[in-house]
């Protein structure tokens, strides 16, 4: 076997190789794919999540009805955290703890302030992110390695979106003169597809790369103990900050809903989404919601006695670097805008992952008529060789 034969067979070695990486990273686009819908898939498979509102003009109830009424059903239960979905069709999840000493997530009707159930600890949405997040390897001491290899992905999904577009000259006129031709071929179909929906979708491939190679850099500042956080630590409330009964025992907390109208005074446009009730005596009750910039929360930490801000922390109050990088993981998931935006991150998805399968379909087809020709030309008898001609310091042979 000549030189060049053996480098080809070493070629396709590697390019058999390769065929694990391929399927890792279409499993990936797949289950993120799965995971932008995993709460509306659970949705339609779990009723008690449901909520419909019963009449069009019925109001959602708000945070102190709904601990009322939670107390009113179940008196011994304590309502440690309240979080309101973005859709309105979703049940409120109450996390409680009972005497006993479980805590769990019950769903709560918004409307009607009914428990309809209790979470499970793990369930379909809880696995689909698990799995593309991480591949289900579990955190022991900080990041698992499960999280490097995934996130990894950002950077080759980066390369490749900055080497496609070097080497698809002019693809803008892919915008105006979209190709796909459906009837020459499954070569030239799943070519032009892949061609076509990576212009479609550079955007997207900007974002989930970009965003992906954070998660790999969040990991590795973690794992090292370097902080760029610059949010401040409240210290809980002094013995002699607690007011008390004539009784001895701590004073009777505001209603919630003022708390919840003197976060929104303080911070403007702020739509409370979430509340956690103090955890005991000298803890602060905390309210949060998103504002005018719907990838990043605001939260207002009060007295819940008096009903003073002991502390807030705005989209002001970050750097340059933390409003950066708390950017990233809606941006990634889609988790953001409702129900629109993670259609459009689903479509998306599914279109990446196409495009991925797509390439590895080419791809394999490729280097499997490249190894059967490889194979063909290997097997082929060496031809005899022609008797040469004599040269002056050669003498020819002739027959005496």
């Amino acid at each position: 076997m000549s030189k060049k034969s053996r480098s080809k067979i070493w070629f396709l070695v590697h390019s058999w190789l390769a065929l694990p990486i391929w399927f890792f990273v279409l499993i990936v686009c797949v289950t993120g794919t799965l995971a932008v819908l995993s709460q509306e898939i659970v949705w339609l498979a779990n009723p008690p999540m449901r909520a419909s509102q019963p009449s069009d003009d019925a109001p959602l109830l708000s945070y102190q009805q709904v601990i009322e009424a939670i107390n009113k059903a179940e008196p011994q239960t304590v309502v440690q955290s309240i979080s309101r979905p973005d859709e309105s069709h979703f049940a409120l999840d109450v996390e409680v703890s009972y005497p006993d000493g479980r805590s769990v997530v019950i769903y709560v009707n918004p409307y009607s302030g009914v428990i309809q159930g209790v979470a499970p600890e793990f369930n379909f949405r809880a696995f689909t992110r698990a799995l593309h997040g991480w591949w289900l390897v579990p955190f022991t001491n900080g990041y698992s390695w499960g999280w490097y290899l995934v996130s990894f992905l950002g950077l080759p999904l980066l390369a490749s979106l900055v080497t496609g577009l070097v080497v698809y000259k002019r693809f803008w006129k892919g915008f105006f003169r979209p190709t796909l031709r459906i009837r020459h071929g499954a070569r030239i179909f799943w070519g032009d597809f892949h061609r076509l929906s990576g212009i479609w979708s550079i955007w997207f491939i900007a974002v989930i790369s970009i965003t992906g190679t954070w998660f790999l850099i969040q990991a590795l500042l973690f794992d090292n103990h370097i902080s760029i956080s610059t949010e401040k630590i409240i210290p809980a409330m002094s013995r002699e900050a607690v007011p008390l009964s004539p009784d001895g025992s701590p004073a009777p907390r505001i209603d919630l809903d003022r708390a919840i109208a003197i976060a929104s005074q303080k911070i403007s446009g702020l739509e409370a989404s979430f509340v956690s009730l103090p955890g005991n005596a000298y803890s602060h009750l905390d309210v949060g919601g998103r504002g005018w910039y719907p990838l990043m929360f605001q939260t207002a930490t009060i007295n819940p006695y008096n009903g003073e801000i002991a502390a807030t922390r705005l989209i002001s109050d970050r750097s340059t670097l933390e409003f950066v990088t708390e950017s990233m993981r809606p941006l990634h998931t889609g988790d953001f805008g409702g129900l629109w935006i993670k259609l459009i991150w689903a479509f998306f998805g599914l279109l990446l992952s196409m495009m991925v399968l797509s390439g590895l379909l080419i791809w394999t087809k490729r280097t499997a008529l490249a190894t059967a020709n490889a194979f063909k030309r290997s097997n082929k008898k060496p031809r005899g060789t022609a008797a040469q001609p004599a040269t002056n310091n050669e003498p020819s042979e002739v027959n005496l």
